[in-house]
């Protein structure tokens, strides 16, 4: 279900759905950052799901610009301004591009709703896995001869596993202390990968039969043959996992909170 970058389909699943576990979501990981910043679609309650499972592990992204935007650096990102295209507020592109100018100094502009622009937030493993032609450009649009190294240029969030050595993370751009707190706050979501959850209310013994049946799932041949085709990442996250790292988020200390409001109001 589409909208708010998922805010639309957790209020669904809260306060319309069937809460008898036939009707479970797969959660954006922003959804507990926009709780806590108090967004004001948000009708939802984050610390009241039932976490599943997650299909696969945190999910890196990395802010690119394209070949021709003359940007191929974090240094020249702080001194010229392009259009970043990104999805409405409370996605991760939009956090992720209101991040790095907030906290790093950049000056992208960015464009909610239209993502065929210079540059663009991307997970590196959707990158990796689609191959697209151009930063934010859909994923049917694939082009054997992209490379990351080749017509995109990877500056600010570096992704990992396969990054340019010489692209810094948020961690060492950072100007010091009082601002990996917030820092952190906004990236905590990707500690939940690609969770599942089943909404409130659904019945202890469905709460406890679902975790048990994506247990099965990610040792499943053909699922297994699917991941491999895909090449996505995979690695999952037990649910009780996902609980915890839930409960963390919404531990985070009110000032950093507040912080991190500018972005997401």
């Amino acid at each position: 279900m589409i909208g708010g970058g998922g805010i639309v389909m957790a209020n669904f699943l809260q306060t319309i759905a069937a809460q008898d576990g036939t009707t479970i979501g797969m959660i954006p990981n922003t959804l507990v950052v926009n709780q806590l910043v108090g967004m004001a679609a948000v009708r939802y309650d984050m610390g009241k799901f039932h976490w599943i499972g997650s299909i696969m592990p945190t999910a890196h992204s990395a802010m690119v610009a394209w070949h021709a935007s003359g940007i191929t650096s974090i240094a020249d990102a702080r001194r010229a301004q392009i259009t970043a295209g990104a999805s409405p507020k409370g996605s991760f592109l939009y956090r992720d591009a209101g991040f790095v100018d907030e906290f790093l100094g950049t000056k992208f502009k960015i464009v909610a709703g239209y993502q065929e622009l210079p540059a663009s937030i991307w997970q590196w493993n959707v990158a990796r896995s689609t191959r697209s032609g151009s930063p934010g450009a859909s994923s049917r649009s694939r082009n054997p001869t992209w490379s990351a190294t080749g017509k995109s240029v990877p500056g600010a969030i570096r992704p990992q596993g396969g990054r340019p050595a010489d692209v810094p993370t948020v961690d060492e751009l950072a100007k010091d202390e009082a601002d990996r707190g917030p820092m952190d706050f906004l990236l905590s979501g990707n500690a939940l990968g690609r969770p599942l959850a089943a909404p409130p209310g659904t019945p202890v013994e469905r709460v406890e039969a679902l975790p048990g049946g994506v247990r099965e799932t990610m040792k499943d041949t053909r699922f297994l043959h699917d991941v491999e085709a895909s090449r996505t990442e995979f690695g999952p996250i037990a649910g009780d996992t996902l609980q915890q790292a839930v409960e963390h988020i919404l531990a985070t200390p009110k000032p950093w909170i507040d912080r991190a409001k500018v972005i997401l109001e």
